[in-house]
């Protein structure tokens, strides 16, 4: 009986991997990424069972992240994906990443910074095919950083990429024209270059389109057994990795009327009776779920009555129950024969899975399996 806790399957984690490195084939490498915390589930242990299951890459967004994943996988190729501070890359350097650049002052900076700590430092060039991010949306300077990158003394050029903006959205067109964009600066880049690594694809890519696969796919969300399409995860193949639990720490009865949590959003309709769980928005479960969530105890759901206040939350078992306080909740998971997936959580949020296993606080345990 734990007041809140994450359970991490880590053996998901590794099938999932081998799953997705199933649809790339053998001519495309797998990137497992494991930013921000691993989505929640824990960067670490995660990146462990991603490696087993067939991932030989890993990623990370910022030179902290960097930092950390380096000194625990000193043999891995490591990419810092996002934007660095000069501080930021003193990081990620010193943890042997290999980082990304598209405007010429960065390399500059990056060739400066490895040619005054004695190294070649490994670099991507990042196209901007149409996210509107990061990157550079030029291709002629995308082409003239590359070459730039390659006749440095103090930089290799690994990689050459890009992102999606709309792989996860199966009617839209500007997935087949960005495509068709970075296609066409990876066969000038490796006309000139041919082992510079290309990578385009994420989790919802290699599921799309095998043209996406290039030699190297960057996945995340699937890693940890999430749908990429916000869909049912058993339909392509992979198993949740998450699930988050508490327990009942009392139940009480409630009389027609009586009212639970802040603002009497909700007042109980007959007698019943309620059940208090000790975990609430300091844990990461969104207040915006007040009212609109449901619980597995004892395997049976029951719905998540009141506001959603910091450190608790109550639950209506009914006017008859059999819960007594000790009993396990399940908000994210499986108990008996029902489930309640991150999907599902965030279809009731109007959001993504992703942000329901990242929002998931520093203050709940996550349990290794």
């Amino acid at each position: 009986m734990e007041r809140a806790h994450a359970r991490i399957d880590l053996g998901a984690v590794a099938r999932n991997c081998a799953r997705l490195k199933a649809e790339l084939g053998t001519h495309s490498e797998l990137c497992a990424v494991i930013k921000a915390d691993g989505y929640g589930h824990g960067a670490d242990a995660c990146a462990t069972a991603a490696l087993a299951g067939g991932a030989t890459r890993l990623a990370v967004a910022t030179g902290s992240e960097a930092a950390l994943i380096g000194r625990r996988f000193p043999q891995v190729p490591l990419l810092a994906m996002g934007a660095l501070t000069p501080g930021d890359l003193e990081d990620a350097l010193a943890a042997g990443a290999e980082i990304s650049v598209w405007r010429e002052g960065f390399r500059a900076f990056a060739s400066a910074r490895g040619r005054a700590q004695g190294r070649r430092v490994r670099v991507h060039v990042k196209y901007d095919s149409g996210m509107g991010r990061l990157g550079n949306p030029d291709e002629a300077e995308v082409l003239a950083i590359a070459l730039a990158c390659a006749e440095d003394p103090h930089l290799d050029l690994a990689g050459i990429w890009t992102h999606f903006a709309t792989a996860d959205e199966p009617d839209s067109g500007f997935f087949d024209q960005q495509i068709e964009r970075f296609a066409a600066v990876v066969e000038a880049v490796k006309a000139e270059f041919p082992e510079v690594t290309a990578h385009a694809a994420n989790s919802a890519a290699v599921f799309r389109d095998s043209r996406a696969h290039f030699d190297m796919a960057r996945c995340g969300v699937a890693v940890y057994g999430l749908d990429p399409f916000q869909g049912d995860p058993a339909e392509r193949g992979l198993e949740p990795a998450l699930s988050l639990r508490s327990y009942v720490a009392d139940v009480k009865r409630f009389p027609a009327g009586a009212s639970a949590g802040y603002g009497q959003t909700w007042r109980a309709p007959v007698e019943t009776w309620v059940g208090v769980l000790p975990l609430g928005y300091g844990d990461g479960v969104r207040r915006g779920l007040s009212n609109n969530a449901e619980v597995l105890i004892r395997g049976r759901r029951h719905p998540l009555v009141g506001t959603v206040s910091m450190d608790n939350v109550t639950v209506d078992l009914g006017p008859e129950t059999e819960v007594e306080p000790g009993d396990e909740a399940v908000l994210i998971g499986s108990q008996d024969e029902d489930s309640i997936s991150a999907e599902e959580v965030a279809g009731r949020l109007g959001t993504i899975n992703y942000e329901v296993t990242c929002g998931i606080s520093a203050r709940v345990p996550r349990e290794p399996l």
